[in-house]
């Protein structure tokens, strides 16, 4: 009864105020004379008269030319989507009869465009989509009901990228049940093509079919009208566009996953070219706490033997892989395991210990992460496996003494400090603090080297159980490498901090550090989450009333934005031909000058967005202001005075040099 209810409550809502809550323009009549009416049929109060009539509808909805058509499928799908697991539906035909209105729109091209049965085929895939997404029976019902080949046909591309987002998601569901999976294999092929093809390809379809597209009127009335419900205007679009880019994506990796995991069509998923692409999959701030997007099928890759060979042979991958490991991403761990599973399979361990031992050795003291614990000590354990045969197999001498060290840190080192008494450890922390204390001096003189040389003797001498003095000095070295122009060391270092604090990935000063060094490196991904960290750090230990957000990092998250804005790649092509097309016209300079501030007054308005949505990624916010600029001047000046060096190359990429948002050290 109260499913019923809830029902009635939908469709009234739907009926009584479609300008807000449907994008469909028509009103139903208040004396209703169809005996099959979908609306009066659901407003009857006997079960049994219901069940019949909506039984009878179901079948005669494809045979019916009506124009309030599509007012039905939008009633319908409101329902699903609130009511997924519902059995009434299901159990009275509707997958019959959505499969048959896809199959309708496909194959009837006039019936398609005429009054507002465009939106019909979207509806029907998403109904099915979301009746099948729970409940194995629904699926077993709607497999059996024939909306496989309607659906393949969407995917496939028949009407437009709209129509494949739905499509794959219901398929994607369809081929996550065991008892269904063999009913999407028998296009196992046609499904796995299509699907890598989609998550290659689609955040560039969306761009140049809708989002850049800047006249309105240009775009599909439809799409448009999906994507907003016929409320908000570019703005609204654009953002929906991007989500829905992002959804296209995610859903098209997850249907390739259910293959995978299987170990079904390694051969296509597993190309190089696609790998390559796979590892550039992220989706920004709008999927990655949600999904992992590329680096999922990674992983599931991984684990069989055909998988990790191929990953093993990209270097791209790998190196992806590494950087992943090494960053405050959401799916870190997922980084990790991947490089693990190459590193104790013998046929791809020494294909992959080169390059992922040199990122590895900074993450050995990683306590844990997330809910997985002794993550460092898992990683030492894999990369010193059979430590003297390795020796001798490596060639690279970088490598040979990273292993090194970790065979002295994790082995020599704590095997020497085992012994160690209460007193001992006191007396050599006070006497790495005195150092500490001669590597500030030498800092705020201005002889960065020194300095550097003092933390890391430190270092040397700090006991390993005083994790929060080994931070502090990690992170003051990896300032010193920073100044002095070898941002690579610098990572090294603030990983390590990093890694030593509690919890993980938690120290502040670090993670704006590493942020500035991933920008030299021109990692945007890394740089932007470590970054996002640092505010969320700030947040939870401002005590103050209003928190305040440092102008340099606002400045880095517009900066980050921009360069993984999940359409960056595609505008700043489409920007560097619409300019050379314009510089070729004769006296239309005037036009180019508008084109070009239209063009910045766009992306001022996306840093503006972007700032706010990395706002709420972080934290709810209350008093939001910024810290000005003039505080970072000062400082920068009371540096150089002190004639701290600022490495060429620094200084040409941030103006003032890095010290311009530092001026301290722990």
């Amino acid at each position: 009864m109260d499913s019923l209810k809830k029902k009635e409550k939908i469709i009234h809502t739907i009926t009584t105020n479609s300008s807000n809550e449907s994008i469909i323009d028509i009103g139903t009549e208040q004396n209703c004379i169809n005996p099959s009416c979908f609306f009066c049929t659901m407003k009857e109060p006997d079960s049994m008269i219901r069940r019949a009539g909506l039984q009878n509808c179901f079948k005669e909805l494809p045979f019916r030319d009506s124009q309030a058509l599509a007012l039905v499928l939008s009633g319908l799908w409101n329902i699903a989507m609130t009511q997924p697991d519902d059995p009434e539906f299901p159990s009275l035909g509707v997958f019959h009869c959505m499969a048959s209105l896809i199959q309708k729109g496909i194959d009837n091209r006039s019936w398609l465009l005429k009054d507002q049965n465009i939106y019909i085929p979207y509806y029907a895939a998403h109904i099915i989509g979301s009746y099948t997404m729970n409940k194995v029976k629904f699926a077993e019902k709607a497999v059996q009901s024939g909306v496989i080949p309607p659906l393949m046909d969407l995917l496939r591309g028949k009407i437009s990228w709209v129509e494949q987002r739905v499509a794959v998601r219901a398929l994607g569901h369809l081929a996550s049940f065991e008892k269904t999976f063999d009913a999407v294999a028998m296009y196992e092929e046609d499904v796995v093509k299509s699907a890598m093809q989609l998550a290659s390809n689609c955040l560039e379809v969306v761009y140049s079919k809708f989002v850049g597209v800047r006249d309105a009127k240009e775009r599909l009335k439809y799409h448009s009208d999906l994507l907003t419900r016929g409320v908000g205007g570019l703005d609204t679009e654009n953002t929906k566009a991007e989500e829905w880019a992002c959804q296209l994506q995610r859903w098209s990796l997850n249907l390739l996953n259910c293959f995978a995991c299987k170990e079904r069509s390694l051969n296509l998923i597993c190309r190089q070219d696609f790998l390559r692409v796979l590892c550039e999959m992220w989706g920004g701030l709008v999927m990655n706490n949600v999904s992992p997007a590329g680096v999922g099928l990674i992983r599931i890759l991984c684990y069989s033997k055909h998988g990790r060979k191929s990953i093993a042979e990209s270097k791209e991958v790998v190196r992806s892989l590494c950087n992943l490991s090494r960053s405050s991403d959401d799916w870190q761990y997922i980084g990790i395991d991947c490089l693990l599973l190459l590193l104790k399979d013998q046929d791809t361990r020494f294909k992959v210990i080169e390059v992922s031992a040199l990122f590895l050795v900074d993450l050995v003291e990683l306590r844990s992460l997330g809910n997985r614990s002794n993550v460092g000590e898992a990683i030492a354990r894999v990369l010193l496996f059979d430590y003297r045969q390795s020796m001798l197999k490596l060639k690279n001498n970088e490598v040979q003494k990273v292993m090194q060290e970790i065979w002295d840190l994790k082995v020599e080192r704590r095997k020497r400090e085992k012994t160690m008494t209460e007193e001992m450890v006191e007396e050599r922390r006070v006497l790495a603090g005195l150092i500490k204390q001669q590597g500030n001096h030498m800092f705020w003189l201005g002889n960065i080297e020194e300095a550097s040389v003092k933390y890391t003797e430190a270092l040397d001498l700090c006991p390993l159980r005083l994790r929060k003095e080994r931070v502090a000095l990690y992170s003051d070295r990896a300032q010193c490498r920073l100044l002095l122009g070898n941002p690579d060391a610098a990572i090294s270092d603030l990983t390590r901090a990093l890694c030593l604090s509690t919890p993980a990935n938690s120290h502040s000063k670090s993670l704006w550090r590493r942020s500035q060094a991933f920008d030299i490196k021109r990692l945007a991904k890394e740089s932007l989450m470590d970054c996002v960290m640092f505010l969320n750090r700030c947040i939870k230990t401002e005590t103050a009333k209003g928190v305040k957000i440092p102008y340099h990092a606002a400045r880095m998250i517009s900066k980050q934005m921009e360069a993984t804005w999940l359409f960056a790649n595609l505008n700043s092509k489409t920007s560097s031909n619409q300019s050379s097309r314009v510089q070729e016209l004769d006296g239309d300079s005037e036009n180019y000058d508008k084109q070009k501030h239209d063009e910045n007054y766009d992306r001022e308005k996306r840093f503006y967005l972007h700032l706010v949505l990395t706002a709420t990624f972080a934290c709810n916010f209350s008093g939001l202001s910024t810290i000005g600029n003039e505080g970072a001047e000062r400082k920068m000046e009371r540096a150089r005075s002190k004639k701290a060096v600022v490495a060429p190359s620094m200084e040409g990429r941030w103006g003032s040099g890095l010290l311009r948002a530092e001026g301290e050290i722990l």
